[in-house]
């Protein structure tokens, strides 16, 4: 099975990087805790100490044009929050 991470930098999200040693990646809605801590670790070189998941689901979304009143949704996806160890830490920016 194919599991795709990319990491979410938002300011929410640095918050818990700065307080927590916290950080949160969008994954594959089939992935597993196991999966993930396993990818992270092999990935980035730290020691994960745990690691929770979320399901957000999608919005309704809708706006007026000219021909009327478009409805959609966006897509839901799944959010893992990986704390890693005491003193290591996660470069995003080291591979661009």
């Amino acid at each position: 099975m194919d599991i795709t991470i990319t990491p979410i930098v938002t300011e929410k999200a640095t918050k818990l990087t700065e307080k927590l040693n916290r950080y949160m990646f969008r994954v594959s809605p089939q992935a597993n805790k196991a999966e993930i801590k396993s990818l992270v670790e092999k990935l980035y070189g730290v020691k994960v100490v745990s690691v929770n998941t979320a399901v957000v689901r999608g919005k309704n979304k809708s706006r007026w044009t000219k021909s009327g009143l478009l409805r959609g949704k966006s897509n839901s996806y799944k959010k893992a929050f990986i704390t890693v160890g005491e003193g290591q830490t996660i470069d995003f920016y080291s591979n661009i």
